[in-house]
């Protein structure tokens, strides 16, 4: 699993002024470590994370992962913000053949197995999970057809768009092809090269996400902790 952790979090700010997004608190806890207990129950224990901005927060709390559960290692991008896709670029060296990654504010209860496994069977470059939103918790931002995406756009939004990236995708590492090296590339620019190749599926969950992208979001996530549910 890679987990992107390295952007500037700029819409959370004061909040991020201080602090990467991931290390937000939430009661006594960073948001970073609920994902990771999260994947830790989910039999999901070989994490990369990707860090930039403040990097040395999340290394330092973090570690090695021991004491956590699990076995983590670090793709780190300096000098320059490298986006989405040129994150994964960056980590190429640390990444299996197949892998999942998920946004570092996303916070999705799923069976991770199963996405996995319906990725494998079917030879395509990639795979998003999607989330039938009709605007519900944000502006939806994808259309499908059948088994494939074919929109994916987050700043015209149609009314035909009735999904929303949920913030957790299966790639294959032959789909990092088309990043380029040592440039910062968006979700948007990768997704669309991979769209444009009929090559980006579509995996339709029922069960909601929970983001702290945004402090709407922030406060569902802090609610559904205080409730007692983790899952």
């Amino acid at each position: 699993m890679v987990i992107l952790a390295g952007g500037l979090g700029t819409r959370m700010r004061p909040l991020t002024e201080g602090c990467p997004k991931a290390m937000i608190m939430v009661e006594d806890k960073p948001f970073l470590q609920y994902q990771i207990e999260l994947l830790r129950e989910n039999r999901v224990t070989e994490i990369v994370l990707c860090v930039g901005y403040l990097a040395d927060q999340i290394k330092d709390y973090f570690g090695d992962g021991r004491r956590f559960g699990v076995d983590i290692r670090y793709s780190e991008e300096k000098g320059q913000l490298l986006g989405m896709a040129g994150a994964l670029r960056n980590a190429e060296p640390l990444l299996c053949e197949e892998f999942l990654a998920m946004n570092g504010d996303s916070y999705l209860s799923l069976d991770y197995a199963e996405i996995m496994s319906y990725f494998k069977k079917k030879d395509k470059l990639g795979l998003m999970v999607v989330y039938r939103n009709h605007d519900r918790y944000e502006a939806s931002n994808v259309a499908i057809k059948g088994e494939l995406v074919t929109t994916y756009d987050r700043n015209k939004m149609f009314p035909w768009m009735t999904y929303v990236d949920a913030g957790l995708w299966a790639l294959s590492q032959k789909a990092l092809c088309l990043i380029p090296q040592c440039c910062a590339v968006s979700q948007e620019e990768f997704f669309h090269k991979l769209i444009e190749r009929n090559e980006l599926l579509a995996f339709e969950v029922s069960q909601r996400f929970y983001e702290i992208g945004s402090f709407g979001g922030l406060t569902e996530f802090s609610q559904l902790i205080e409730g007692g549910i983790t899952q």
